[in-house]
């Protein structure tokens, strides 16, 4: 029946819990930080403890209401979470320095949001007592039926309704998209692998990271049986994940599992990444396009010319499944034709299940053991 399955990482095998913090933490220090707008609202901290991360999450996505929101419309990578957070408090904060500060404004909006163009906001908010509400953001967003990338660029008419500034400057492919990117990996690595993953030291000293502090969704030596299960039929087992090279290599071999997949399947965020880079006139690539998970059909030896061509939907559609807990896993497998498992284990657990049945997914799990249910009769 199938040849090859690929998997999802956050939400399937690895909880999506410490991305979620990172996600967060991410927007509060491009909020607080000195280094960044330095609004006075709040002290920043580097090193927050476990209770103040709980609050700072709660507070960021509104009990995680504006996660499960952007989740509904596709969004399913961490960077893309944080830039549509922080791009909308952003759009906010610009909103209360007007009619003062509107042509310093137009100017900021005229070219790409850098770091120094944040500077230069920090030096605009300075001792002014700024309201932020994070509460705002589904509200915000709610009116627009924009789906996967076509949300991030709903900021930018958010910006024009708001500020009367027509802008073209938020994007995927945007200069503060990538900031807010290496702002998460800082948060995500911690200062010790920053450099190395980046080729810059990290912009804030004195993050530890969690990449050290993964939690397993089903107990790692369970998913071992499930995977050698899956091998002895023949069955070539990948990796489609939002995540980085590192951040799927090093946990996945820390808990023993990734010797169960081919080398040539595991697609990570970073070769979609790369492939932006070197082909920015097919941006977006990210999930729910269908790049990575086609990469992992056709093998990481493929050029991405090849799978620029891969004609879809694919023929032999009973031959792939792909495994995945999102909305945007469920779109890229529907583009590409092949078959979809959904796993109940993300961020809205068995809720998502009436979800899905509504979609017609393949087959639906309450976690990724479920998938041995598929060859008990064969």
């Amino acid at each position: 029946m199938f040849k090859m399955i690929l998997f999802d990482v956050d939400g399937v095998l690895l909880s999506e819990e410490r991305y979620f913090d990172a996600s967060a933490l991410t927007v509060w220090e491009m909020l607080f930080s000195p280094n960044y707008l330095g609004l006075e609202n709040e002290a920043f901290t580097p090193t927050p403890q476990e209770e103040q991360i709980r609050s700072i999450r709660k507070v960021i996505f509104d009990d995680d209401f504006v996660l499960s929101f952007m989740k509904s419309r596709g969004i399913n990578a961490n960077w893309d979470m944080v830039f549509l957070s922080f791009g909308h408090q952003l759009i906010s904060i610009m909103e209360q320095l007007l009619p003062e500060h509107k042509e310093e404004l137009k100017e900021i909006l005229a070219a790409q949001i850098t770091k120094g163009a944040i500077d230069q906001l920090r030096a605009l908010v300075n001792g002014k007592n700024l309201t932020v509400q994070y509460d705002s953001f589904v509200p915000d967003f709610s009116p627009s039926k924009a789906e996967k990338q076509e949300l991030l660029l709903y900021l930018n008419h958010l910006a024009e309704q708001r500020l009367g500034i027509t802008t073209e400057v938020f994007s995927r492919t945007s200069a503060l998209w990538e900031l807010c990117q290496e702002t998460f990996q800082e948060w995500y690595l911690g200062e010790t692998l920053t450099e190395e993953s980046l080729g810059r030291p990290a912009i804030q000293k004195g993050k530890k990271g969690f990449l050290s502090d993964e939690i397993p969704i089903v107990e790692p030596k369970r998913m071992a049986e499930v995977f050698a299960q899956i091998k002895s039929r023949g069955i070539t087992l990948g990796i489609g994940t939002g995540r980085p090279t590192i951040e799927t290599l090093v946990p996945l071999e820390a808990m023993g599992l990734l010797s169960y997949f081919d080398p040539n399947r595991v697609i990570t965020a970073s070769h979609v990444l790369e492939a932006e880079n070197k082909y920015p006139e097919r941006s977006p690539l990210a999930k729910p396009q269908p790049f990575c998970y086609i990469k992992g059909w056709l093998g990481l030896d493929q050029s991405d010319s090849d799978i620029f061509n891969f004609v879809l939907p694919m023929q032999d559609a009973d031959e792939l499944l792909i495994v995945g807990d999102s909305i945007a896993d469920y779109m890229a497998a529907k583009s590409i034709g092949c078959r979809f498992a959904a796993i109940l284990t993300g961020l809205t657990g068995q809720e998502a299940r009436a979800k899905f049945e509504e979609l017609h997914a393949d087959y639906i799990f309450d976690d990724m053991t479920g998938i041995l249910s598929i060859f008990k009769d064969n």
